[in-house]
């Protein structure tokens, strides 16, 4: 039975200096431009430490000279994410002297990380983060008390660090080492929780706030059906394990902080080699795991809790446009492309006409991220249990051929035509062999329909990651990506959109 776990701690034991070290990493995870945190704690109590390894987690780099500003009073960190300044007011001997080091000058874009915050006086900021560390040498010689408090815009935020450390305790991984994994393209925090008997995962995804409105009073991730919560995470989960397929148990989860403890399903990928390609065998079973899926007839309302369901949102044209859309605000602009006004209508209403077969077709459960990063190879288990599935809290009713697509034209690795054609002939011939009426035209359509679709969304991700989110390792991906747009739109009845395209879109550069 799911166990919701809301404990409300603001004050913790830091056993050792690694202890200290990881709570420094969960508090730069929820920091934003414009904050400031407050350390306070006698000489010696962990201050630094803390500090010194907040600035090397934002920054992405354990090997950053952090040093101490006791002299220098304030150092400056230009990172990617943030700018930081450290200051260190010990030397100060009046909070009238704070003002001389400029910290009024610096823009809303700086993170303030202030030691000795007491020395400031009512020179402190109001919002601000206090972390308090003491000695606890009754536990052991690195071991801390640390109490963590929030006041005015970062309180919420201050409460969720209490409320995740205080869940993992209560879930009984308290002592494991965490080791932080890397990210998906998303804002969710990975980590694999260690101990010597049993591992787990823990997913730190806390609900995001709504973006600005886009159209008609919507944010995109209203439009788009984007999961908001971790609750569909666990409903999918729920969903797939009770069908035998193998989507990870969930151990414990808090709903309201989005946080979930997970089992560990291993670290074997579906691809090998450098570059990655797929391995046809384990890419003919997540096949088959898709085909043996999409032959049941599946709900659109799923159990999460006791007396809570929830609702999968239907594939609709609005979504499937606002995600083409992606193409026009970022990978226009990143390839340096100006596009008319009268083109740009066109080929929304080019979209607009094709997508009618899309929102027509029988739908089935879309996980919309069904490739190789969400995928693992579990040769210990049988059948379609073999293919461990994640990153699915997405998921919406839509055309089956998406998820296919989204395997079979990998936008990370390559995956051979040979070996697409072959996957797309067995996932045909599963399909087949359970319903005689099923219309393998009507499939062949559809996949070059939501083959084009999904292409050019993801240029447009790739763009918007770059551009916006400071990610531009996306930017190799895109030659493969036009390369799956391309032979997607070669479909004789996307015949206009090819053209379109062809007349406006300009191939990636490099």
């Amino acid at each position: 039975m799911l166990e919701t776990i809301r404990p409300q701690h603001a004050e913790r034991v830091l056993p050792s200096e690694r202890a200290t070290r990881q709570l420094a990493a969960d508090v730069a995870a929820i920091l934003k431009p414009g904050d400031t945190v407050a350390l306070g704690g006698d000489l010696g109590a962990g201050k630094t430490t803390f500090a010194r390894a907040l600035i090397r987690y934002m920054a992405d780099d354990e090997t950053i000279e952090v040093p101490s500003p006791t002299f220098t009073l304030v150092q400056h960190y230009d990172l990617l994410r943030a700018r930081i300044a450290h200051i260190d007011l010990f030397r100060i001997g009046d909070p009238s002297e704070v003002g001389a080091l400029g910290l009024a000058d610096l823009d809303d874009d700086s993170i303030l990380l202030i030691e000795w915050p007491e020395r400031a006086d009512t020179a402190l900021p109001e919002d601000r983060i206090e972390i308090n560390f003491t000695l606890a040498t009754d536990i052991g010689p690195q071991a801390r008390r640390v109490s963590i408090v929030g006041y005015g815009a970062p309180a919420k935020r201050a409460e969720h660090v209490a409320n995740f450390l205080g869940f993992i305790d209560d879930a009984g991984f308290g002592a494991a080492e965490r080791i932080r994994m890397q990210g998906d393209a998303s804002t969710r925090i990975y980590e694999r929780l260690l101990e010597p008997a049993r591992s787990a995962i823990l997913m730190n995804a806390p609900r995001r706030p709504d973006g600005p409105p886009v159209q008609n009073g919507l944010p995109y991730s209203a439009i788009a059906h984007l999961a908001e919560d971790v609750t569909p995470f666990v409903a999918m989960a729920r969903g797939l394990r009770q069908r035998g397929f193998s989507a990870p148990e969930i151990f414990a989860a808090d709903l309201s902080e989005g946080l979930l403890i997970l089992e560990d399903l291993g670290t074997e990928p579906v691809v090998a080699g450098h570059p990655p390609a797929a391995i046809g065998e384990r890419y003919a079973a997540a096949v088959d795991t898709l085909a043996a899926l999409h032959r049941e007839a599946l709900p659109d309302t799923l159990p999460v809790a006791p007396r809570v369901t929830y609702q999968l949102p239907a594939y609709d044209k609005a979504a499937l446009l606002i995600e083409v859309d992606l193409l026009l605000h970022w990978y226009f602009p990143q390839q340096k492309a100006v596009l008319s006004d009268d083109a740009r209508a066109e080929f929304r209403g080019l979209w607009r006409d094709a997508l009618d077969a899309a929102v027509q077709a029988r739908p089935t459960w879309v996980m919309r991220d069904y490739h190789s990063p969400n995928l693992l190879w579990l040769p210990q288990r049988a059948g379609v249990a073999r293919v461990g599935l994640l990153d699915f809290q997405d998921a919406v009713m839509g055309p089956d051929a998406y998820d296919v697509v989204s395997l079979l034209q990998d936008a990370r690795v390559d995956v051979a035509e040979s070996l697409e054609e072959s996957l797309i002939s067995a996932y045909i011939k599963a399909r087949r062999a359970a319903d005689r009426d099923f219309d393998m035209a009507q499939f062949i359509s559809l996949y070059g329909l939501m083959g084009a679709q999904r292409a050019t969304k993801i240029l447009g991700i790739f763009a918007r990651l770059d551009r916006r989110d400071g990610k531009p390792q996306y930017i190799r991906h895109q030659p493969r990506v036009w390369r799956n747009l391309r032979r997607a739109l070669a479909h004789p009845a996307l015949r206009p959109l090819k053209s379109w395209y062809e007349a406006h879109v300009p191939a990636p550069r490099g």
